[in-house]
């Protein structure tokens, strides 16, 4: 019978984990100081004073946001892009990346190459800014869909991917008659859930928080995504970016803006955890080839 051997910790050891532990309570302090004060009663609150637990629990900053007219609609918004983005990044992506691994595919390489170039050189904002004014998707919900529907990096990892399949099926298929579309859809996505997973994450999450786009392409506040409500609630007009109402004059700005921010962030928190292992397992199988 053998025993496993354990590494005897050094000074070194002991002083790199007590860095990152208090690193990772420095990135938490935030996140349990916002939760405090949108669970404080407004009543009790005073500003600039720091919170352990909430003197007095209370929901009024969470039951004001999330009967907010303009604060449902951006999350409406943020929603739609979330999820007709994510799907549709997802076909353009992996249709074009099975394309590329396809030897026989006419203007192949230039293909990659033009790929490749948009990797290395960025055409930037400018540029962005006057096609997607001049395709008419300005001050559109769609002008933060289009032009983000695929990048380099997600093509040239689920080529890799792509690339990593065995062969053998593709050709098994090709003999029973199989064509590239009933391949791709009866084989390669199939084996490729792990990497529709993780990418499904990816782009969600950056749909999600889309910010910039929001910015610089919408001027109709109807159509703002949640990220931009939050952002103006927070740093520029306070509770009056969203409703100038005297039941909102009412709360405390401060726990309005802490609940703004913990529901923007909910949905991903929640989501998350549940896909983690597919994030990490389609990451990591991408990165391998062969």
């Amino acid at each position: 019978m053998s025993f496993a051997h354990k590494k005897k910790l050094t000074l070194a050891d002991y002083c790199i984990m007590g860095a990152l532990a208090a690193y990772s309570l420095a990135c938490l302090i935030p996140f349990l100081y916002m939760l405090v004060v949108s669970f404080t009663d407004p009543s009790v609150y005073v500003p600039l004073k720091l919170y352990v637990l909430p003197e007095k629990w209370s929901l009024a900053s969470y039951t004001y946001i999330l009967g907010n007219d303009r604060f449902l609609e951006a999350f409406n918004n943020t929603v739609f892009i979330t999820v007709i983005g994510s799907v549709l990044s997802l076909a353009v992506t992996f249709t074009m990346a099975y394309a590329l691994t396809r030897k026989q595919l006419p203007g192949r390489g230039i293909v990659i190459g033009a790929v490749v170039f948009t990797l290395l050189f960025h055409v930037g904002i400018i540029p962005n800014y006057l096609l997607v004014k001049n395709i008419g998707l300005l001050n559109s919900t769609w002008s933060l869909i289009w032009p983000t529907l695929t990048n380099a990096w997600s093509i040239i990892v689920v080529r890799s991917f792509l690339e990593s399949l065995p062969s053998e099926l593709e050709d098994a298929a090709s003999i029973d008659g199989c064509n590239d579309l009933g391949i791709f859809t009866k084989i390669v996505l199939p084996l490729s859930m792990p990497a529709v997973a993780a990418f499904a994450l990816i782009f969600a999450v950056s749909q999600w928080n889309i910010y910039f786009n929001a910015l610089i392409y919408l001027s109709d506040a109807s159509k703002w995504t949640l990220q931009l409500l939050v952002k103006t609630l927070v740093l520029d007009a306070g509770t009056n970016s969203v409703d100038a109402s005297s039941d909102a004059m009412q709360l405390p700005q401060e726990t309005i803006r802490m609940s703004a921010i913990l529901v923007s962030m909910a949905p991903i928190l929640i989501v998350y955890p549940f896909l983690q292992k597919y994030f990490v397992k389609g990451i990591m199988i991408g990165s391998i080839k062969g």
